[in-house]
């Protein structure tokens, strides 16, 4: 006899993000690097532009140059991350920043630990 997964309290998490899509995005070693960084910003970036980073965001820009990459690839990536609901984007006159969703992160690990 299957169990039954009753996902009624995470209903939130699945609304917003599907899961495939949150695996998708976390199975690119790059990617997983992107959210590792911004974990911990003031540890892997120095500011920009008088911008407090664990507020705000890190600029694509930094995020691009630290990974060595085009920006179309980080642009791309940051994208993915994005749609999978895992970061939250703000843009400041011509610049993006981004960062963790860390509410949308922790209920994707609350879900993991008690239903699968």
């Amino acid at each position: 006899m299957k169990k039954q997964i009753d996902i009624s309290e995470y209903n939130d998490i699945i609304i917003d993000m599907e899961p495939i899509e949150v695996f998708k995005a976390l199975s690119n070693e790059s990617r997983l690097q992107i959210l590792q960084w911004l974990k911990e910003p003031d540890r892997h970036f120095a500011p920009h532009e008088g911008i407090d980073m664990n507020t705000i965001g890190v600029c694509v820009s930094q995020i691009t140059d630290k990974l060595k990459m085009t920006q179309s690839t980080a642009s791309q990536y940051l994208t993915i991350l994005l749609r999978a609901g895992l970061i939250k984007a703000e843009r400041i006159g011509k610049y993006t920043y981004y960062k963790r969703d860390e509410e949308a992160i922790g209920k994707l690990a609350d879900f993991l630990k008690t239903e699968i």
